[in-house]
This record gives C-alpha cells, sequence and structure tokens, in this order.
C-alpha cells in the first residue's frame, strides 16, 4: 500500500477519536515514558505537522525553516486537538499541491512530498500512542495505517504484526525476542 495524503487525514482523525475523550485529563503527567508531557508531546506533534508542511512548500536543499507552529499554554485541550488535526490537513493539502517531483531537505534523508507526508504519519501514530498511554489508555496504532509507513520508511523493517514492528521501529517496544531499539532512525530519502 503506497503512503497518500488521505492515510495522514485517517491518522488525524485517530489522534482526534483516541485523545478526546481524555480532554479533561492531566495533561501535564509524562507522556508514557517520554521526557515531554501530553500536551508538549501534543504540541510538538502540530508543529511536526507544521514543520513538514513548510519543507515540502519550501523545498530547501539544507536545514530547516526557522519556523514552528506554537499553541498558547492557556489553549484548553480541545482547541489543542483542533490545532493538530488543522496543522496535518495542512501536510495533506500541500503534498496533495506539490509537483511530485519536488525535494526538500531532512536529516534523514531529502524526501518527496509523499515521503513527508510518511514521516508525518509517524509521528501522529507513535506520540498518539505515546500521549494516550500517559493518560492511562491502551490505544494502539492502526495495523492498516502503520504498514505503509513501515514499507516506506523502515525497509529493513521484520515481519509481523504491523502495529507492534511501527512501535519496535520507533523504539517504542520490544518485538518478540528483539530488545526495544535504544536509538532508532526511519529513512526518509526516495528510492525508486
Amino acid at each position: 500500500m503506497t503512503v497518500t495524503p488521505d492515510l495522514l487525514s485517517q491518522v488525524a482523525a485517530e489522534t482526534q477519536q483516541a485523545l478526546e475523550p481524555y480532554s479533561e485529563a492531566d495533561w501535564t503527567v509524562p507522556a508514557r515514558d517520554l521526557e515531554w508531557t501530553c500536551r508538549q508531546t501534543a504540541v510538538h506533534l502540530a508543529d511536526d505537522y507544521f514543520s513538514y508542511a513548510a519543507q515540502v512548500v519550501a523545498q530547501p536543499v539544507e536545514g530547516y525553516l526557522p519556523i514552528e507552529a506554537t499553541v498558547p499554554p492557556d489553549a484548553e485541550v480541545g482547541g489543542l486537538l483542533a490545532s493538530i488535526a488543522m496543522c496535518a490537513g495542512l501536510l495533506s493539502t500541500v503534498a496533495t499541491a506539490a509537483d511530485p517531483s519536488s525535494r526538500a531537505w531532512h536529516p534523514m534523508g531529502t524526501s518527496d512530498p509523499y515521503g513527508w507526508v510518511a514521516m508525518g504519519m509517524v509521528e501522529g501514530l507513535v506520540h498518539t500512542y505515546d500521549i494516550a498511554g500517559g493518560l492511562g489508555s491502551d490505544w494502539r496504532p492502526p495495523a492498516e495505517l502503520c504498514r505503509p509507513v513501515i514499507e516506506r520508511l523502515f525497509p529493513e523493517a521484520p515481519d509481523g504484526d504491523a502495529s507492534d514492528v511501527l512501535l519496535w521501529c520507533t523504539g517504542r517496544a520490544a518485538l518478540g525476542d528483539r530488545p526495544r531499539r535504544a536509538q532508532w532512525r526511519w529513512s526518509s530519502a526516495v528510492r525508486a
């Protein structure tokens, strides 16, 4: 299955559905075992989507543009979740409109517009998992959304349940007899 912008929209919907029931929870707790709080992780996710869209538009050959999305500290969780969805929509729209041959710098490999969508999908899936876990939910990334990003960004990934494999690839969990990864990277370079 190929990564497409509509899959990013599905990831954003998953984030909303998974986290909206916890709007009244304490978002100052750690997001699973990250150093960030749930709120900080959510703001990071919105900024990832925004920054990725900026890269696709600007097509820099090196470095990120010096711009970021912020969310006021007093914004309610509903506003934060709406900001995440908007930034995901921005990336999806930009990637759809972009020339498929365009390229933009990323530290893990210069990528094409749909590569940026794949990176955004990974960010959305794993950070929703992080936040949900911090808030006491057992939400897991859906396998049908994990498969295409594993194929695109983790070509050397082992076989197995796609949710488990993505969590292993991104250092969130062990996979069978494979220990949890202390460090990890994806490969965002365009492949023929």
